[in-house]
C-alpha cells in the first residue's frame, strides 16, 4: 500500500503538477533585473550640452534576509564615512525593503560589488548632472532620485527624455550568487530622446550675470530678463535672479525655481504705451503732428491726480512716447476710445497665454470693457490696471520689430530619438497680424527717438540703432498704489530698421532712483547687448545709423512757461 501511495504521489508531483513545481523552481532560481535606459540630454541651439548623465549606485536591502547585519553596516560605513548605526537602524527594521544609500560613486562603492552579503542589492543607475550649475536652472528644471523630471523642461518633456528600461534574467547558483548566463532572455533598453533648444548658452550666461549684477547694485528683490529673435520668435535666453544650482536643488528655496518670465505677472507701466500708440495710429483718429496739452506735468483725471516726471507742455504722439508723458497718453487715448484699445491689446496677446512650450504660463490680466471703471481707459493706456508677463511683453514687442506679426515664442527646436530621427519640432508660427508694416515702422521710429533724445538714452549703444521703451510702475499694495515700491523695466531691439535681437529687462522693487526704467533696467539692457555684440560675430551693424525721427521737436514748446 505504501509503495502504491508513493507511486501515486510521484505521479501527482511529476505529471499532474509538474509544470507548476517547475515554474516555482525557476522563479526561485531566476531573478529579473531591470536595465536602466540613458535619459536623453538637453542641448543649446549650437549643440552644447546643458545636461549630462553620471553613473551612480544604489544600495538597498530586504532586512529580513540579511544575516550579518553588523558586518554589512560596518562595511558600508567604512566606505561612506557615515556611522554604522545609521545603517543598523534600517537593517533592524521590520520592512521588506530599505534604501541604505543612493548616489554612490564607483570608487566609494569599492569591493562591496564583489562582496557577498545576502539580501544586499546593488543597482547601477544614472544621475542627472548639470555642467553649468545655475545657468538656465529654472528653465531646465531637475530630476528626482528616480531620474523622473519634476520641474522645467525636464518635467514638461519627461516622456521624450526618460526612455524605456530593458531587463535581463539572472540565475541564482547553489552558493546564492546571482549571475547572468548566455541564452537567458533579455530586453535591450531604449535610450531617451535628445532635445535641442533655441537657447544660446553664451547669451544665457551673459544675461544671468548682468541681471544678478544689476539686481545687486539696485538692491532689487529680483531681476528677470529675456532675449528673443523678433523675426522667428525664438527664445535665445530666459533668466531670473536670484537663481539656484540644479545639482543642489533640494537645498534651495522653492520660490527660486519659478520660471518668472511665464509665471509672474506685473503692471508694466510705460512700456505698455506702445499698445496705446498703435491703437491711435490704427484708428486713424490722430495725426502724428497733432499736439496734446500736457498741462505742465500735473492733471486731474477724474478722481486721480496724474503727474509727469517733467513739466511738459504741448506734445505730439511721437513726443509723448519719447518723453513718456502720462498726461499726454491719457488725453490721446480718450480720443481713441476703449474699444480700439481693448481690441489692439488683445491682438498683441495680452490677457492670453503665448503658447510657449512650458507648463505654468499664466494669462495675465486684461479685464473686459464691461468691467472697466471711469478711469480704466487712461490707467490701462499708461500701463496700469493691466497685468502682463515678461514673455507676453517681449512677444508683443517682437510684433513691433518684425512689421506687425505676432509670433509664437519658440523654446524647443527639435527632439531626436536614439535613432536620430526627429520626433518633434517647432517651426516658426505666426499667430496673427496686428498691424501693417507702415504702422509698425512709425512705432519703431518713435522708439528710436526714445533712445536718441528721450527717456531711454542710458540704453543707447552708438552705431547700432537701438530702439526701445522705458517703463516705471508703482506696485499695488494694501489696496492702493505704493509710493515706495516700483517695477523698473525696459524693452528694446536693434537695429531699429531691421531688428535682429530683442531684449527685456525687469527689476522688482529696486531702490530709488533706480526705480525709474531709465535708471535701473535700461542700464542692464545696454550691458547685456553690448557684451553680446562684442561676442557674436553673426550680428551685423546697421548700414547706417542716422536719427530716424522725422518729427520737428522744438524745445520751446515742450516745456510751457508757468502761468500765474
Amino acid at each position: 500500500v505504501s509503495w502504491a501511495g508513493l507511486c501515486a504521489r510521484l505521479f501527482q508531483v511529476q505529471v499532474l503538477n509538474g509544470e507548476r513545481y517547475q515554474t516555482a523552481v525557476v522563479q526561485q532560481s531566476q531573478k529579473k533585473q531591470d536595465i536602466p535606459a540613458n535619459r536623453g540630454n538637453i542641448f543649446d541651439r549650437n549643440n552644447r550640452p546643458l545636461t549630462r548623465n553620471i553613473i551612480h549606485y544604489t544600495l538597498s536591502v530586504n532586512p529580513t534576509r540579511v544575516k550579518d547585519k553588523t558586518g554589512l553596516a560596518t562595511a558600508i560605513s567604512k566606505r561612506t564615512g557615515e556611522p554604522k548605526e545609521k545603517y543598523l537602524k534600517k537593517l533592524n527594521s521590520n520592512s521588506r525593503f530599505e534604501y541604505l544609500e543612493r548616489n554612490l560613486q564607483r570608487e566609494t562603492l569599492g569591493t562591496l560589488v564583489t562582496t557577498a552579503f545576502e539580501g544586499l542589492n546593488i543597482e547601477r543607475k544614472y544621475r542627472r548632472y548639470y555642467p553649468h550649475n545655475h545657468v538656465a536652472a529654472q528653465m531646465l528644471g531637475y530630476t528626482n532620485f528616480d531620474d523622473e523630471g519634476i520641474s522645467g523642461i525636464e518635467k514638461d518633456f519627461n516622456t521624450y527624455l526618460k526612455g524605456a528600461p530593458g531587463w535581463v534574467y539572472k540565475t541564482k547558483g547553489w552558493s546564492g550568487k546571482v549571475q547572468h548566463k548566455s541564452g537567458m532572455p533579455f530586453q535591450e533598453p531604449v535610450d531617451g530622446s535628445n532635445i535641442q533648444l533655441t537657447l544660446d548658452l553664451e547669451y544665457q550666461s551673459i544675461l544671468e550675470e548682468e541681471l544678478l549684477k544689476r539686481q545687486t547694485e539696485t538692491n532689487a528683490v529680483s531681476a528677470t530678463g529675456l532675449i528673443m529673435d523678433p523675426q522667428t520668435g525664438e527664445v535665445l535666453a530666459m533668466a531670473s535672479t536670484p537663481g539656484f544650482d540644479n545639482n543642489k536643488f533640494s537645498s534651495s528655496k522653492a520660490d527660486l525655481h519659478r520660471i518668472r518670465s511665464i509665471t509672474d505677472q506685473f503692471e508694466p507701466g510705460s512700456t505698455f504705451k506702445v499698445v496705446s500708440a498703435v491703437s491711435a495710429i490704427y484708428d486713424k483718429k490722430i495725426s502724428l503732428k497733432e499736439e496734446f496739452n500736457c498741462e505742465n506735468g500735473e492733471y486731474q483725471y477724474y478722481t486721480i491726480p496724474i503727474r509727469d516726471h517733467e513739466e511738459y507742455g504741448m506734445l505730439t504722439l511721437p513726443q509723448i512716447i519719447h518723453y513718456s508723458s502720462n498726461i499726454g497718453v491719457i488725453k490721446m487715448i480718450e480720443r481713441v476710445g476703449p474699444k480700439t484699445l481693448y481690441t489692439i491689446s488683445r491682438d498683441f496677446g495680452f490677457g492670453s497665454r503665448t503658447g510657449i512650450s512650458l507648463n505654468g504660463e499664466v494669462t495675465g490680466k486684461l479685464n473686459s470693457i464691461k468691467d472697466w471703471s471711469a478711469v480704466s481707459l487712461g490707467q490701462i493706456a499708461m500701463g496700469h490696471e493691466v497685468g502682463v508677463t515678461a514673455i507676453q511683453l517681449a512677444t508683443a514687442y517682437c510684433a513691433v520689430a518684425n512689421g506687425g506679426y505676432l509670433v509664437k515664442p519658440r523654446l524647443v527646436r527639435q527632439i531626436m530619438n536614439h535613432a536620430e530621427t526627429v520626433v518633434y519640432s517647432e517651426e516658426p508660427a505666426i499667430l496673427r497680424k496686428i498691424a501693417n508694416e507702415h504702422t509698425m515702422a512709425q512705432i519703431r521710429k518713435m522708439l528710436r527717438g526714445v533712445i536718441s533724445k528721450g527717456t531711454g538714452q542710458n540704453a543707447d549703444i552708438p552705431g547700432w540703432g537701438i530702439a526701445g521703451k522705458t517703463g516705471t510702475a508703482q506696485k499695488w499694495k494694501n489696496g492702493e498704489y505704493s509710493n515706495d515700491l516700483f517695477i523698473s523695466n525696459f524693452i528694446g531691439f536693434f537695429p531699429y530698421e531691421n531688428p535682429q535681437l530683442l531684449a527685456f529687462i525687469m527689476l522688482d522693487e529696486p531702490q530709488q532712483p533706480f526705480h525709474w526704467g531709465s535708471e535701473g533696467a535700461a542700464v542692464a539692457f545696454k550691458r547685456v547687448m553690448k557684451r553680446i555684440i562684442n561676442m557674436d560675430d553673426s550680428i551685423l551693424p546697421p548700414k547706417r545709423d542716422k536719427n530716424p525721427v522725422e518729427y520737428v521737436i522744438r524745445d520751446d514748446v515742450i516745456i510751457q512757461d508757468q502761468q500765474p
